[in-house]
């Protein structure tokens, strides 16, 4: 089938996808967009969120058929064109990347927290990114880069 979709604010077309591809699949390997990480597949670990309508979602979980006519934002839609997005800089700024596998995730789920809410305080920012797994850190810079995003 032919997907068309807005994926970081430009519209994409791609033939030959099979419906039941999953979106992340879509996006590493038709697209050339490997920000979102590939990691469980299962949608436990975060590693893949990208905003679906303006909605966070596991992009492993999400089937390319569902994509149609719909818009996409992944970490790097996040980003200007020559510079970070002021949350990928705290992290760099906080030492909160490691190896990087969490980190787009991360920082997708910690724009869409911010979005909601500019001023987070440490509970409410465990529970947005409850759903990220990180394997490196014991979260504490995490936090850091998310309460310095924050002001």
């Amino acid at each position: 089938m032919r997907l068309t979709c807005t994926v970081n604010g430009e519209t994409r077309e791609i033939d030959g996808v099979w419906e039941g591809e999953s979106l992340l699949y879509v996006l590493r390997e038709r697209m050339q967009l490997p920000g979102s990480k590939n990691a469980c597949e299962q949608g436990e670990c975060g590693s893949c969120s990208v905003y679906l309508d303006d909605v966070l979602v596991c992009s492993c979980l999400v089937a390319a058929g569902q994509v149609e006519g719909r818009s996409v934002v992944t970490v790097e839609g996040l980003a200007g064109e020559d510079e970070l997005h002021p949350i990928q800089a705290a992290f760099v700024e906080a030492g909160a990347v490691q190896c990087g596998f969490c980190t787009p995730g991360l920082i997708v789920a910690t724009h869409d927290l911010l979005a909601r809410n500019p001023s987070p305080n440490d509970a409410e920012i465990r529970e947005a990114l409850a759903g990220n797994l990180c394997r490196c850190t014991g979260y504490e810079k995490i936090l850091d880069a998310v309460r310095l995003a924050a002001s």
